[in-house]
């Protein structure tokens, strides 16, 4: 949890500190241009060059210094085009301020900038889109078109005399004072075609300097085919196989032979848990990875990281933040004998009683009339709201990826469907892991922890020797404090149990006796634990996104 100071650090922070920098240069520049030259200076430009030329680059000074303000914050994100843009008007400056008023310090100050630039260049990495940039040749020439038709009509229709509309539009545009006069109701039209030339300026700014976007299109069959063919092969983590939901992006290497799933939210390339494929590869998928955001100007993050992959990540110049523990339970030692776990066998007992029966099977293996049986459990349990879940959770039971997954089912005394759980396969590894966990509203109390119970027992004797249950998030901060300030995480943590069913869940597990596996959230940038949090939160559902209509606003639900 700690944040500790890493290698080339301070070059991080050359984008934020030149466009401030930059930002600060345009701002004087600008004020130069709205105020007039210092009346020695320009009687000494006079001996060099015509007045003419003078008002010339006193004109073009606004709008470059304009350009260079927006291009200031797009040079806090690291665009590269951004930063050839600022580079080529900060030097155009420099040369602008000493022709149109011999303004040196105003030149000193935007040379300067120039010099903070290239100095700076390796930091600004994010590549644009050549196919956006092909578009924005002709996109801001009819920007500029439709700006000054649109300025014309307003000076034309206001002006008295009619006379030299043209040039008095250029010259508004252009933040110079026009030859035109305007009635008292229409004296606005001046300020008003000053604010559309400086917008439309920010219009063709963000049209050339849209970053190199990430696919918004899910994989096709042969990408899905391929992931599924990399989990099966190398999918001995215990999350492998929640990857193959069918809301989530792949990155795989040069050969395929790993891939990264991901979901980008908010501006975060928010990875789902480890990479899977070969473990040869994975040091290098994880590098490919790194370089896939940051030429896409986003923040990096990853969640229900394990300890290995954490590390690789690191190496990589990112963070780890603990997030929670996942339980794993030993179905070999498990058993329903002793006190520790009385609670769970009176509630087996007392279900049983009440004629409740249990059958585990492959998900496959059934009918469709007992499949949607099962999705009428969930659709009881979620109330209409959306399933939620990326991490360690399955988008549904539909998909014949899914056919060999497993559930567990829980009949009443009429055999009616009253609950179930369902796991997914680890392969490589005799393990399963806990999908979801749906009961109805109305059943007894009891019947997850007799489902749960059931399972471990019938999973055992299918040979299955671990089952990951639920995430317990910030688990160490509850059971397992390791210093003070932990210590007061665990109690803020709590705090947020009625909401978020934080405590309520990591005591729920510790009813089985788990081992308990952390997992970690990786992050980049010195403040990018909290955007990263905020995503992760967004893409399991924990948190509403704003304005979205979709599987973000899901409803809560037991476990995973």
């Amino acid at each position: 949890m700690p944040v500790r100071r890493r290698h080339g650090e301070p070059r991080r922070l050359v984008p934020a500190a030149a466009a401030i920098a930059v930002a600060a240069v345009a701002v004087v520049n600008i004020a130069s241009a709205l105020t007039p030259n210092a009346s020695w200076r320009g009687r000494l430009l006079l001996q060099v060059e015509p007045i003419g030329a003078m008002k010339v680059f006193h004109a073009l000074a606004l709008p470059a210094g304009t350009l260079l303000l927006v291009a200031a914050f797009y040079l806090a994100r690291r665009r590269r085009f951004a930063w050839a843009a600022a580079l080529a008007a900060l030097l155009a400056l420099g040369v602008i301020d000493l022709v149109k008023g011999l303004d040196v310090e105003e030149a000193a100050l935007s040379f300067a900038g120039a010099a903070l630039l290239w100095w700076g260049r390796d930091s600004f990495h994010v590549r644009h889109d050549p196919v956006r940039l092909r578009s924005a040749a002709w996109r801001v020439p009819l920007v500029l078109a439709g700006t000054f038709a649109v300025a014309a009509v307003f000076v034309a229709a206001a002006a008295e005399g009619g006379g030299g509309v043209v040039r008095e539009t250029i010259s508004l545009l252009l933040w110079q004072p026009g030859r035109l006069s305007y009635t008292d109701e229409l004296g606005y039209v001046p300020l008003a075609v000053h604010l559309l030339g400086v917008a439309s300026i920010v219009v063709c700014i963000w049209l050339v300097l849209r970053p190199l976007a990430a696919p918004r299109s899910l994989p096709d069959p042969s990408l899905r085919r391929a992931a599924a063919e990399l989990v099966r092969s190398h999918g001995g983590d215990t999350l492998a196989f929640f990857k193959l939901r069918q809301d989530i992006h792949y990155l795989f290497d040069a050969g395929r032979d790993a891939f990264v799933a991901y979901r980008v939210e908010g501006g975060v390339l928010l990875c789902s848990g480890d990479p899977v494929g070969a473990p040869a590869s994975i040091p290098a998928l994880v590098r490919e990875a790194v370089a896939f955001a940051k030429e896409r100007g986003l923040r990096l993050g990853a969640v229900g990281v394990s300890e290995e992959v954490a590390a690789l990540f690191e190496q990589q110049g990112l963070r780890r933040f603990y997030l929670g523990d996942e339980a794993v339970v030993d179905t070999r030692a498990f058993s329903l004998e002793g006190r520790a776990i009385r609670k769970v066998r009176q509630s087996v007992t007392r279900l049983e009683k009440a004629g409740f029966t249990f059958a585990l099977s492959e998900l496959g293996a059934l009918s469709e009339d007992e499949l949607c049986q099962l999705e009428s459990v969930t659709d009881a349990w979620l109330q209409g709201a959306h399933e939620r879940g990326f991490t360690m959770a399955m988008d549904g039971l539909r998909g014949a990826h899914q056919s060999e997954t497993l559930v567990a089912v829980a009949r009443d005394a009429e055999q009616r469907v009253c609950g179930f759980l369902h796991f997914v396969p680890s392969y490589g590894r005799a393990a399963v892991s806990l999908s979801f966990m749906r009961r109805r509203p109305a059943t007894p109390n009891g019947l997850t922890e007799f489902l749960v119970a059931r399972s471990l027992e019938a999973l055992r004797d299918r040979g299955v020797e671990h089952v990951s249950l639920n995430f317990a998030a910030f688990a160490r901060f509850i059971h397992d404090p390791r210093s003070r300030v932990e210590r007061l995480l665990g109690r803020i943590v709590s705090l947020g149990n009625p909401f978020f069913q934080i405590e309520s869940l990591y005591r729920f597990n510790a009813k089985f006796s788990p081992a308990w596996v952390p997992r970690y959230l990786v992050y980049s940038g010195l403040l990018g634990l909290p955007r990263a949090g905020l995503a992760a939160a967004w893409a399991e559902g924990q948190l509403p996104k704003p304005f979205s209509r979709g599987r973000e606003t899901a409803g809560s639900r037991h476990g995973r």
